[in-house]
């Protein structure tokens, strides 16, 4: 069965080059920002991996860091996080918070797929 990987970005083309790219290996679901990332997990989905953008509207990368590693149910989805900024404080911040990964925008989506890879094998 293939895994289940969440895209939250509330680019739409970012959405679409993802699902493209992935859904060759993946069972792809998108989602246009946190909150309907964290809506769809409530609803008693759980996904593989998650690859989230950081600047979304109504819920941010960062606090839905927060939100997947307080719950019980989801503390140990691997979480990637994508970014348009360069920063290595973003990347701290990020990865302090509990992502395991930070990639910035613009990526080449073929590494993106090794990172999920790694992720995935470590489960």
């Amino acid at each position: 069965m293939k895994k289940k990987i969440l895209i939250i970005d509330d680019e739409l083309s970012i959405r679409i080059l993802l699902e493209n790219f992935l859904k060759k290996n993946y069972n792809v679901i998108t989602k246009n920002d946190g909150m309907e990332g964290i809506k769809w997990m409530e609803e008693g989905n759980i996904p593989d991996l998650v690859v989230a953008d950081i600047q979304m509207p109504n819920l941010d990368g960062y606090d839905f860091i927060k939100n997947v590693r307080a719950s019980g149910y989801y503390k140990d989805i691997p979480l990637i996080m994508l970014s348009g900024i360069e920063s290595s404080t973003e990347k701290v911040k990020c990865l302090k918070l509990g992502a395991n990964d930070y990639i910035v925008k613009p990526f080449n989506p073929e590494e993106l797929d090794i990172r999920i890879q790694l992720l995935l094998s470590r489960k």
